[in-house]
């Protein structure tokens, strides 16, 4: 009959309890009691598969103590919804403990490096390099101890409950072990494997009876399906081969042309695409100016050895951000943004300006907090910091984030002049070209050497207007071009 069966194993050797593994040899004979309830057999129940008629007994993992449960991804920040997987640190089998970085991915935003929030055995990683992850999806399963398991990790740890079957049509048992999710699909009512490896499967169109496994009881991994399609397909690609070489060769011409190739957006790539497609909603007013540096590059020669005996490397950059937040004080419409409808202008108190960087991982906006009230050393040491971690690619959400006005130093790399598109939410950033040594006339009309530096500047031209950018960028270059009234308008 088809009636549930309470029905348990009585004198289960002890050594059998402590693997599941050893179940696999039960004999049919066994003696069946309630006894095997505290020993991790909760149930049973009658099904069919394959036209004979098994018994399944789920075996809870309470049998060794230990339970394989999802480590989900969360929210790394403002809103974050997906994230491109970078690197994993560990591989399947291995142990970690809490607070270990098991991976690097990287948002919109940032890169982060998470960390383990379980000291355990990595059962699975559900992604490879370069595969975009979801907010709340599992990263990992990862095999705990089940006292170790809060209330809700508990109720998530069902991929590590497995089934015996026991085949009732014959005198001896043909008992099996597998995933109890499994146990009820005769398509692979003979298989272990785990949910992602099924997952895959399905993805693949692969019957897993087919693939041959190569873990622990014969249960199939992630390798063993790639492994099998790569294998099954072998054939097809040497036929399309030797297809393409017998074609190849029939004409009377070769094709030399190179190849056309895609990569997928990914990464900051993806960050540039949507917020320079929000830059171009706004109408952008940009201005142009050239700034004589001479003077300048006289005080950050005599500045350079007193920063250098701090270890801090001293750059033009520092300058031109003090600068820049010594004029926004004076014109603070380049320090504020719109509201969403358009009805409010909204004042930013700080100023967050950020250095736009050319970084391995592509273009990269950090900003430095607070520079009103920082000193130009101050800065120096924060730009300094943001170049070290630019450069290794560990820059923090609150790095990249919060910025209230740009600066990008274009012409480190080359280029004079520049249109700047401004970065959402703020509404104002200068482009900076290459620093020249040129011929100039001075007050006496004489030729001298001048260090001269182009700059543009842009706006979002719905609330300031071209008079308030000029005279920000007047202000601006009298800073730079007069140290000495630069140095007592610091505070």
């Amino acid at each position: 009959t088809m009636k549930t069966v309470l029905r348990f194993v009585n004198k289960v050797p002890k050594q059998a309890l402590r693997s599941k593994r050893n179940l696999v040899s039960l004999s049919k004979s066994t003696k069946l009691s309630h006894n095997l309830v505290t020993n991790g057999i909760t149930r049973s129940q009658l099904v069919n598969i394959n036209g004979q008629s098994q018994r399944l007994y789920r075996i809870s993992s309470a049998l060794h103590g230990k339970k394989t449960v999802p480590f989900l991804l969360t929210d790394i920040g403002e809103g974050t919804t997906e994230v491109e997987v970078i690197e994993w640190f560990f591989e399947e089998g291995d142990t970690v403990e809490e607070l270990d970085e098991i991976v690097k991915v990287e948002s919109d935003k940032a890169t982060v490096d998470i960390t383990s929030k379980y000291d355990g055995v990595i059962k699975e990683l559900c992604y490879k390099a370069g595969d975009i992850a979801k907010v709340g999806k599992p990263l990992i399963f990862i095999e705990v101890d089940e006292e170790l398991l809060t209330a809700e990790d508990a109720d998530q740890s069902v991929t590590n409950e497995e089934v015996v079957v026991e085949d009732s049509s014959s005198n001896t048992s043909s008992t099996v072990i597998q995933p109890a999710s499994e146990a009820t699909t005769a398509s692979i009512g003979k298989v272990l494997s785990t949910p992602a490896v099924r997952r895959l499967a399905i993805e693949k169109d692969i019957d897993l009876l087919k693939v041959q496994g190569t873990g622990r009881s014969g249960r199939i991994l992630k390798e063993d399906v790639l492994n099998y399609i790569k294998h099954g397909s072998s054939i097809t690609q040497e036929v399309e081969s030797t297809s393409q070489v017998v074609s190849s060769s029939s004409s009377s011409t070769f094709n030399l042309a190179p190849q056309d190739w895609s990569e997928p957006v990914r990464g900051l790539t993806r960050t540039m695409v949507k917020s320079m497609t929000m830059s171009n909603d706004i109408p952008t007013l940009t201005l142009m100016d050239e700034v004589d540096l001479t003077k300048l590059v006289s005080t950050r020669a005599l500045l350079k050895p007193f920063a250098e005996s701090q270890k801090i490397r001293l750059s033009y950059m520092p300058f031109f951000i003090k600068a820049a937040s010594l004029a926004l004080t004076q014109h603070p419409r380049l320090n504020a943004r719109l509201n969403s409808d358009a009805s409010e202008i909204l004042f930013w108190g700080s100023h967050n300006i950020g250095i736009a960087m050319d970084s391995p991982q592509g273009l990269i906006v950090p900003n430095i907090k607070n520079v009103q009230s920082k000193s130009i050393l101050e800065i120096a040491e924060d730009l300094n910091r943001l170049q070290t971690l630019g450069a290794e690619g560990k820059l923090t959400k609150d790095d990249l984030t919060g910025g209230t006005f740009t600066l990008s130093n274009i012409g480190a790399i080359g280029g004079t002049y520049a249109t700047p598109l401004i970065s959402p939410p703020e509404s104002a950033i200068a482009a900076l070209g290459k620093m020249k040594k040129i011929a100039v006339f001075n007050e006496d009309d004489q030729v001298v050497p001048a260090y001269v530096m182009n700059a543009s500047f842009s706006a979002d031209h719905r609330f300031i207007d071209g008079a308030t950018v000029g005279r920000f960028i007047n202000d601006w270059k009298s800073y730079l071009e007069k140290p000495e009234a630069f140095m007592i308008s610091l505070r």
